[in-house]
Parts: structure tokens; sequence; C-alpha cells
């Protein structure tokens, strides 16, 4: 996980050492950040969306399906899959932004952690000495050092007080570190420090820091429930029941707001801004896709899924494979003679070995098919 962190954390690093040396203050560079990838993932946000009304089209045709294959959920899973292939919706394109949002939120806590890295751009032995330093006073950092995630936020924070034993360090260490200290913050918060339920004083920089994971909460409560009442208002009929929905609808905020309280103060910041432009986003683009709208595009979806089906009538996607594989594997599971062998006459072991030639006959032909390569020795292994 680490390594994934760093791996993110040095491009978006180095977006935000430029933006902050624009505004030259951390709270704002968060905001701008922030906006700037959300202008940059747009086209994957339309398409998610998109999509997903297209799919509100689809409603009465799948409502026929559920109650032509009421009892048979595997024949109306494959069914649906048709029916979304045929007019040429991605199913996983709702599955996309989120990974993506994952992967930044990754590189985000990598940059706040370790902001004398990433928008100091300080080399790594200087940080070393300081981390040394700061050790000699703080014990949380003289077990582990620069291995410590929070080291270089508590050296910035021991800095503050005993400023006098990093005037030494190279690079300008002292002046860097002492002039960013005072616009690391928000509202006069310092971003760096982990929000407390209970802290030692009820300061101005308490306050704040202790409400920043409350609206990380409420901001994510809000995209929940402006999403749920907007499907029930375009699709009443197949809008699932309240249980799973509402759990995941209240349950993922209040995690938001638990998580925000063991992170650094930024890290919930950043949070919140996301949320506020995610619901800005998605309001805007909801009131785009009208209805009529979205009927033209499907059109226009639709024929160009066809045309590209037509010049490439062997190339299946991936959720064809997935379901021609599952196809074949159901058919072979519930064929009497191939899965039971009671009448075959076959002791159990050669009857598992008849079972597992015939699955690897199977993967053979898929592979064949698709022109994937083919390996027994897989299939040895399994």
């Amino acid at each position: 996980m680490n390594y994934i962190s760093t791996l993110i954390g040095v491009p978006l690093g180095y977006l935000m050492r430029i933006i902050y040396s624009l505004c030259n203050n951390y709270a704002v560079a968060i905001i701008i950040f922030t906006l700037f990838t959300k202008i940059l993932l747009f086209p994957v946000s339309y398409k998610t969306q998109k999509d997903a009304a297209r799919r509100n089209l689809l409603n009465p045709k799948i409502q026929k399906l559920k109650k032509s294959f009421a009892n048979n959920q595997e024949r109306f899973q494959e069914e649906q899959q048709k029916l979304f292939q045929e007019e040429g919706i991605n199913t996983f394109s709702s599955c996309l932004p989120m990974f993506i949002q994952m992967f930044i939120l990754f590189g985000v806590i990598e940059v706040i952690y370790k902001p004398i890295t990433h928008i100091l751009n300080i080399s790594k032995y200087v940080i070393q000495d300081a981390v040394s330093i700061a050790s000699q006073d703080i014990s949380e950092l003289a077990k582990n050092g620069v291995k410590n995630m929070r080291c270089e936020l508590l050296t910035m924070e021991h800095l503050s007080n005993n400023g006098d034993k990093y005037t030494s360090l190279s690079e300008n260490f002292f002046t860097k570190v002492s002039e960013f200290n005072e616009k690391f913050t928000v509202f006069g918060a310092n971003l760096g420090k982990t929000p407390s339920l209970h802290p030692e004083a009820w300061t101005k920089e308490a306050v704040i820091l202790f409400a920043i994971p409350f609206l990380a909460g409420l901001s994510q409560l809000l995209i929940s429930v402006y999403t749920q009442m907007y499907q029930k208002k375009q699709n009443p009929v197949d809008v699932p029941g309240g249980g799973c929905l509402n759990v995941m609808m209240f349950g993922m905020p209040l995690i938001s707001i638990i998580f925000a309280f063991q992170v650094p103060a930024g890290i919930g910041f950043y949070w919140i801004c996301q949320s506020v432009f995610s619901f800005i986003i998605t309001f805007a683009l909801n009131c785009y896709l009208t209805p009529e709208r979205v009927k033209v595009i499907n059109e226009k979806e639709k024929e160009k899924a066809r045309i590209y089906a037509e010049k490439h009538p062997n190339k299946k996607s991936f959720m064809q494979k997935m379901m021609e594989q599952q196809s074949a594997l159901n058919e072979q599971k519930n064929n009497p003679a191939s899965s039971s062998g009671k009448n075959s006459g076959l002791s159990r072991s050669e009857q598992n070995k008849q079972n597992r030639e015939k699955l690897k006959e199977a993967r053979k032909r898929m592979a064949e098919k698709y022109g994937d390569s083919y390996d027994d020795d897989n299939d040895e292994e399994d």
C-alpha cells in the first residue's frame, strides 16, 4: 500500500507544488487541486451518468425480463447483459470513477503526510537530519524515525516551537518550513494535525479541526441523499428496498467521519472539497441529461454499437467473454451426464478426473476462440 501511495503521490505532489506556488496557501491549493482533478475527470463522470440515464430508459424492458425469468436468475442476468450489449451500455462504467477517486485519495494522503518532500521539495537526506533532531524530544519518532508516516508533520510541529535547533540544516530548511507552517492552515487551524474528540483545550483551532470530520461526512451524505431521491424520481418502480440502501447511505458517511478522526485534517478537508464538487457536477449533469436529450443520445449510441459490431463481428467485449464462459460452465454444471455420473458406473475419482478434463477442454476452446494463450500447467495446478 505504501508503494502505491508513493507512486501516485509523486505526480500529484508535483501538481500540488505548482498550485501552491501560485496561490501560496495550502487550503486554497487543495481546493484548486480538487477542482482541477474534477475537470480532468469530467468525461468519465459524464459517461457514467449518461449510461445511468440510458439504463433508466431500458427499465420497461428489464422489468419484462424479470417477469419472464422470475424463476431463473442466471438466465435473467444473461438476457440483461445481452440487452446492455445491444444498446452499447458498459455496465462497468459506474465503477471506474470510484476506483479513480480511490487512487487519487491514496496520492493525496501521501502528499498531506509528506509536505516537506512533495511541496517544499527538500531532499530526503536533509529531512532525515531534521527528523533525527525532532526525535530527540518526540518519543513517537525515536522508535521509527523516517519510517513513521507522520514524521514530517511531527517535525514541522516541533520546529514551530524549537526553531533554533534546525537553523544549521542545509537547503534553507528552517526558513522554508517556518513559512510553510504559517500557510499550512484553514481558518487558522493546522491541516497537519489530527482532529480529536477530546482536545486538551477547546481553542478556535480545536473547534475547526473537530468540525472537519463531521463536515466530510455530511457532504458525502448530501450526495447519497440527492442521488437516491433523483433515482426514485426517475425510476420509482425499480428502486431497491430500504435496508441495504439505507446502510450504504448512512454507513459510508459514518465511516468517513471515523476515518477523518484518524488522519491529518488536510485529508478530511480534501474529502469535503471532493464531495462538494462531486455534488455540483452530478446536479449539473442531471439537469443537462433530460429525458428528451437522453433519448436522442441513446439512439446515437445504439447506432454506434451496431456499426461497431458489424465491422468487428469476431471481436468480443470483456463482458461477452465472461458471459460465454459462465454460460459454458453453467451448462456443464447443470448437465446430469457430466456432473452427477450416477449412471456412468465410474468411481468418484474417475468422475472428478473426467470433469477436470471437460473443464480443461472448455477453457482451451475459449482460449482458441479469442486468440488467448492457454497453459495446461495452470489446469494441472488446479
